[in-house]
């Protein structure tokens, strides 16, 4: 029976075994493309970097459908435990790859991520509402939020800092393979849950199953609503992100350093959003949550693109010497917050209007429109960026459009 508070053995094994899994994709990923860029001619080493986004997600895209339906069919936890192992297995692979210095193998590896990251995404999330109700649900989604962004700074800084070390070939795939062996303890001490949909079979020709399972989610429009919201979400994330290097060279003259300050804080701002948001949330407050949050993003976007424009600082010192810097530093951590914020009722919508038997595969269904999303918006910001346009200019005019979305979501939520 789902509990309402966080208290117990319920909480901890799954916010480990999710927070482990999002450092060590993370490093990996982040040590593959800087150890790209020390050993490979500028051009490859940025096909590189851009392939592996790309590779990571494809498989969300691919596979979403019998991933949902695998977990509304077996035991969630148990399931989650066979997951580490294969990630532990794909680690050792990846040993080899940068001990050889096949960039190959060490990309199919990273695929092979990007497939055990689609399998456990259904199982992490249609978990939560069998262990959780009312309050409990919307505060474990918001610490799973903030530890997911947590991860995601820790192994991108843990991977660079690793492959560039002596010996850094062997030390980033063994810290990940430690890594992946503490995510096997967390999800051992998971509790065993019961089947939601015993016999269940997963349909492995996969357009068609995608296909199937975008129609159910579309039948129930509270938990379509809250697919598109949450795939919008982390569109204009990647948006944002992938508008730092880019401001950071072209207008900041900045180093690495800097891009990190900016990472870092973004990553702070959504995890104090989720939780602000995992306190708010109420069925009768999603429109105004909504609105709030969203209007907040669209405002700290466009402030931060006009700080951005008006300043100069090639090192981290020198953007925090200048009030400008701070007002920059401070719009990113706001956007991030309301960010956070805007996320997280839309998460407990989805595993709270989905029905029981079907909940994996609703969540599943936003993995895909997740996938599409981002992939979608880096591909636009990546030719658009290729035709000269600055970055300024595409996150005004992210926040513009994030206006409508959210004028859209919140007319939605009161429908539904």
């Amino acid at each position: 029976m789902a509990e309402t508070g966080l208290g117990g053995r319920r909480f901890l094994p799954l916010f480990l075994t999710q927070a482990l899994g999002a450092v060590n994709d993370n490093l990996f990923k982040n040590a593959l493309v800087v150890m790209a860029l020390a050993r490979l001619p500028a051009r490859q080493a940025a096909v590189l970097s851009a392939l592996s986004a790309g590779l990571f997600l494809l498989p969300y895209l691919l596979v979403s459908a019998p991933a949902g339906q695998l977990a509304d069919a077996h035991d969630k936890a148990r399931l989650s435990l066979w997951t580490k192992f294969w990630e532990l297995g794909l680690m050792l692979l990846g040993l080899a790859g940068f001990l050889s210095g096949d960039f190959r193998l060490l990309l199919a590896v990273l695929t092979g991520l990007g497939l055990q990251a689609a399998f456990f995404s259904p199982l992490k999330y249609g978990m939560l509402p069998e262990l959780f109700s009312g309050r409990a649900l919307a505060r474990a989604n918001g610490l799973i939020e903030a530890g997911t962004f947590a991860g995601i700074v820790l192994g991108t800084a843990a991977g660079g800092a690793l492959i560039t070390l002596r010996h850094g070939v062997v030390w980033a795939p063994l810290a990940a393979a430690a890594l992946s062996l503490a995510g096997i303890a967390s999800a051992w001490a998971m509790p065993p849950l019961r089947p939601a949909a015993p016999g269940l079979k997963p349909d492995w020709r996969l357009w068609r199953a995608n296909l199937q399972l975008l129609r159910a989610a579309a039948a129930n429009p509270p938990v379509w609503h809250a697919c598109w919201g949450i795939s919008w979400f982390w569109a204009l994330g990647a948006t944002v992100l992938a508008a730092f290097p880019v401001l950071a060279k072209t207008r900041l003259h900045a180093d690495g350093q800097v891009v990190t300050w900016l990472l870092t804080l973004f990553a702070a701002g959504v995890g104090l959003g989720a939780m602000a948001a995992a306190r708010l949330a109420r069925p009768h407050r999603l429109g105004l949550v909504l609105t709030l949050s969203g209007a907040g993003m669209s405002l700290f976007i466009a402030d931060f693109a006009w700080a951005g424009t008006h300043l100069r600082a090639p090192g981290l010192a020198a953007l925090l010497s200048q009030s400008g810097g701070w007002r920059a530093s401070a719009d990113l951590v706001l956007t991030a917050f309301c960010g956070g914020a805007f996320s997280v009722p839309l998460y407990v919508r989805l595993q709270a209007r989905a029905a029981p038997r079907q909940r994996a595969r609703m969540v599943a269904a936003n993995n895909v429109l997740n996938a599409a999303a981002t992939l979608a918006a880096g591909g636009a910001e990546a030719l658009a960026y290729a035709r000269g346009a600055p970055s300024a200019a595409l996150l005004y005019l992210a926040a513009a459009l994030n206006l409508g979305v959210t004028a859209w979501l919140a007319r939605a939520a009161r429908r539904d």
